[in-house]
């Protein structure tokens, strides 16, 4: 009985450390540009629980918000230490920093696949993901053209927090993106690093509303035609995936590369690893 005990305390430790971890992958996605927090969500299985909480708060309130407490220390924990070290290794290794995402999604594609089809795969729910993969190129590659420089002031922020709530309404929406072209990027993490609530709390206030607004949409969108919108999530996955792929390598030595491919097959092996566990602790 006491071993038994142990071990069920033993799997709750893991089950939570793992969430934490999942949190803090996730939390990059909203301060990481060519990331997105809702596309690692769903990468770690947790997007369509999120969506279905927001959704109806009241329903299982105590069990999900138990659930959610280490995802969300761990989502607060990754934003607060990257936006103290972005800057820096963006700066000077953002290549070899950009390829260990890169193998952390291609870790964890098989699993993405095995939960698109889980109620089922047609040629229609392929012909999806193709067409949103195309889109999503596209999107993104032209997306910096969408914006130009704008003022800092409140409401501004609020935009900003908006947008990055929809990064976790819509995966493979990176919304960091956006706030690079909009040039609020390096105020934004220089604002956390800092606490500076005159930016943070208006990016709550943005954030929440978006997410509390479109989540009863994305919940109603899951019960109708899973299979469609997951297929469709995938292809923006992908399309956000290669979208990030470092392609200049002036000035690179022999090191840099041989860190590159470490650095993504070190992510490949986590995200599988990840994966694994997700499956163990359904």
């Amino acid at each position: 009985m006491k071993k038994q005990i142990a071990n069920t305390e033993k799997h709750q430790s893991k089950d939570w450390l793992l969430r934490f971890v999942k949190g803090m992958f996730i939390g990059s996605g909203f301060i990481l540009p060519g990331v997105s927090g809702g596309a690692l969500a769903a990468i770690f299985g947790i997007y369509e629980r999120i969506i279905t909480f927001l959704a109806h708060i009241t329903r299982n309130f105590k069990e999900n918000v138990l659930f959610f407490i280490p995802v969300g220390l761990g989502g607060v924990t990754g934003v607060f230490l990257l936006s103290f070290v972005v800057s820096f290794a963006l700066g000077t290794y953002e290549n070899i920093v950009l390829w260990f995402f890169v193998g952390c999604i291609l870790g964890t594609i098989p699993a993405l696949w095995k939960e698109a089809g889980k109620k089922g795969r047609s040629n229609r729910d392929v012909l999806i993901l193709v067409i949103s993969f195309v889109a999503g190129l596209l999107f993104l590659w032209k997306g910096s053209a969408l914006f130009s420089h704008v003022d800092q002031n409140f409401f501004t922020w609020i935009i900003a927090g908006a947008l990055i709530g929809l990064g976790m309404i819509v995966p493979g929406l990176s919304p960091s993106n956006f706030l690079v072209y909009m040039g609020m990027y390096k105020a934004m993490s220089d604002g956390i690093k800092t606490l500076n609530f005159g930016i943070i709390i208006p990016i709550g206030i943005g954030g929440i509303v978006c997410v509390l607004g479109l989540s009863k949409v994305m919940d109603y969108i899951f019960s109708k035609a899973y299979p469609q919108l997951f297929h469709f999530i995938m292809g923006i996955v992908f399309a956000s995936t290669v979208m990030i792929v470092p392609t200049d390598y002036s000035g690179f030595t022999a090191g840099n590369y041989v860190a590159c491919v470490v650095l993504c097959l070190a992510g490949i092996a986590l995200g599988a690893w990840m994966s694994r566990l997700e499956e163990k602790y359904k």
